[in-house]
């Protein structure tokens, strides 16, 4: 299963993206979580320890590995658009807790339509990501696809945006699910994080289709705790683990 998981920084969408990947770890599954945000802390969701991610570069930042497998460097502007990246996975990978984590990174461009050898680096991989047939893949993504290609989709089975009861979140789902159908990404669905009330999953209920709707997270200081202590929001709420495992079963159950 591939899923992809994005939405706006601060709505929660790593801590989502990381208990779901711990729990297909937990039924013996093989995970692979590939972060693809600026803002990498999908590790720290995981469970790993701040020196333990000191130690990790994302691949985009991989400058000599970057330049071996695209053939580009200072000197050559011409570099190869399907550099062999099937073997970065297995050998730049670190476990936690059953999870393999891949940190990809991100590229600072001035436009979404920038090409450049780390672009097609990231692309590439993530492509290979979704023909990895034995493995659960989840990708943390940030909100703009700017990684994303026709290519890069075809494989994929999930897009699930995290959201919070408010129109600004609600507009990024809507943005999403329009760039993801020019993609040609049929199934975006919702998951509403930080609900409070009654109000809030009403609100939620008006502005995303029931169809589209995988379920409700309500706001929870225990998150809060895990992440002051550096600690895994797995290891420290109950309540978090039983609404996303019933989000999961949604999940399961379309693509099964």
């Amino acid at each position: 299963m591939k899923i992809a998981i994005t939405g706006k920084g601060g709505v929660g969408k790593t801590t989502f993206a990381a208990t779901l990947a711990r729990m297909y770890a937990d039924e013996g599954r093989s995970v692979l979580a590939a972060d693809a945000d600026p803002d990498a802390n999908l590790g720290l969701a995981l469970g790993f320890s701040e020196e333990e991610l000191d130690e990790i570069i994302p691949i985009s930042k991989m400058r000599k590995l970057v330049e071996e497998r695209t053939g580009a460097d200072e000197f050559n502007k011409i570099f190869r658009m399907n550099p062999k990246v099937d073997d970065i996975p297995d050998k730049y990978a670190k476990v936690c807790h059953g999870v393999k984590l891949l940190v990809l990174g991100t590229v600072e461009t001035g436009g979404s339509g920038c090409v450049c050898p780390e672009h097609v680096m990231l692309k590439r991989i993530i492509s290979h990501l979704m023909l990895r047939s034995n493995d659960v893949v989840v990708l943390d993504m940030e909100a703009g696809l700017e990684h994303l290609g026709r290519g890069t989709t075809s494989g994929m089975d999930e897009f699930v945006v995290v959201i919070e009861p408010g129109a600004r979140s609600v507009q990024t789902y809507k943005n999403v699910k329009r760039l993801a159908n020019d993609l040609g990404v049929k199934q975006v669905r919702v998951v509403a994080n930080k609900v409070r009330s009654e109000d809030d999953e009403a609100y939620i209920r008006s502005k995303i289709p029931a169809e589209d709707l995988l379920g409700f997270i309500h706001y929870n200081s225990e998150v809060i705790d895990a992440d002051r202590q550096g600690q895994s929001p797995y290891d420290f709420s109950q309540k978090l683990i039983e609404e996303i495992r019933s989000i999961k079963e949604k999940i399961d159950q379309s693509n099964n």
